[in-house]
């Protein structure tokens, strides 16, 4: 399958997470909230969509699962995974893996596991994605000093 120009353009910030991926996780994690998604793309039941605005969102009492719109708001987002890190909650987020980024220094970095994707991922209704991805984790108690690498192929 050919990537779509929309990977390449703000045509959509978001990209629907391949469900094999988001049922590995979950079942390692146990999510109880999406915090961005949309009624269709929803991976649980309880999730908040751009009309709830999940960064004005208390997420500390969660296990939070994030895959947020890519593009110019991503920052926006990883600060709040991080800051809700710090009031109790659990956040994994697939992430692109954009380690030249200010966001990624100031707030990937400070995240307690860093998993590397083999491969590019497969976001739902596109081909495989343009750059590399990671699943980043927040609020975890098991520090690793080196980051995971997984294998994950749809």
């Amino acid at each position: 399958m050919r990537l779509t120009s929309g990977m390449f353009s703000s045509n959509t910030p978001e990209y629907e997470t391949p469900n094999e991926l988001y049922n590995a996780l979950d079942s390692e994690f146990g999510f109880t909230v999406d915090v961005c998604a949309q009624s269709h793309n929803a991976k649980c039941p309880y999730y908040f969509t751009p009309n709830d605005d999940g960064l004005k969102q208390d997420w500390s009492k969660h296990i939070c699962w994030m895959n947020p719109p890519y593009g110019q708001e991503i920052v926006k987002w990883v600060k709040k995974a991080y800051l809700e890190s710090l009031r109790g909650s659990l956040v994994v987020a697939l992430l692109p893996a954009r380690t030249d980024t200010r966001w990624w220094h100031e707030f990937v970095m400070e995240a307690d596991e860093i998993r590397l994707i083999k491969g590019r991922v497969r976001f739902v209704g596109y081909g495989p994605a343009p750059f590399p991805s990671c699943i980043v984790i927040w609020g975890i108690s098991s520090y690793s000093d080196k980051p995971k690498v997984i294998s994950w192929r749809q």
